[in-house]
């Protein structure tokens, strides 16, 4: 089992920065958590995403029930001693992908194209508080409707519905 995480940023109409992290199942491809920040994403937000994505995907555990792989790049949240030790503390194997190697961690990068592709460019970007509100709306629209061809060309809701996991 693997998640993966990574972080991307776009301007706002008026020059604010967003930046937004995210962690994704690299199984059914699901968004189980991200975060939002007008300024760089810190590494406590980095423990927040990792604890709220063990909580959606598990419950309340203080344990994965079995190891996952997290799979980030080498930004300095997640390459933090404290991250990692938090992370391995819920029994996350720590994994960094090489450095300006971005290949390897596709389904991330893939996933970042297309948000900024398919949502932030085309979404209302006004300001750097209008954006995180509509974030949830793109993933339930990036669950619906984006087809992958690792799940048989179907979207994340339709896959999920064809093992009746919703």
């Amino acid at each position: 089992m693997r998640w993966c995480s990574d972080t991307l940023s776009f301007k706002c109409w008026y020059g604010e920065e967003v930046e937004i992290a995210f962690a994704l199942d690299t199984c059914d491809r699901e968004v189980m958590s991200w975060i939002a920040s007008c300024s760089a994403i810190t590494r406590e937000r980095i423990r927040d995403l990792i604890a709220e994505s063990v909580e959606k995907r598990f419950g309340s555990v203080l344990k994965l029930p079995k190891p996952v792989q997290w799979l980030s790049d080498n930004g300095d949240p997640y390459i933090a001693y404290d991250t990692r030790v938090f992370a391995e503390s819920l029994g996350f194997i720590m994994r960094n992908t090489p450095a300006y190697s971005q290949q390897s961690n596709g389904m991330s990068e893939a996933l970042v194209k297309t948000i900024k592709r398919n949502y932030a460019n085309l979404s209302d970007l006004y300001d750097a508080q209008t954006v995180p509100t509509q974030i949830d709306e793109w993933f339930q629209d990036y669950y619906e409707n984006a087809p992958h061809k690792g799940l048989k060309m179907l979207s994340i809701n339709e896959y999920r519905r064809s093992l009746n996991l919703n």
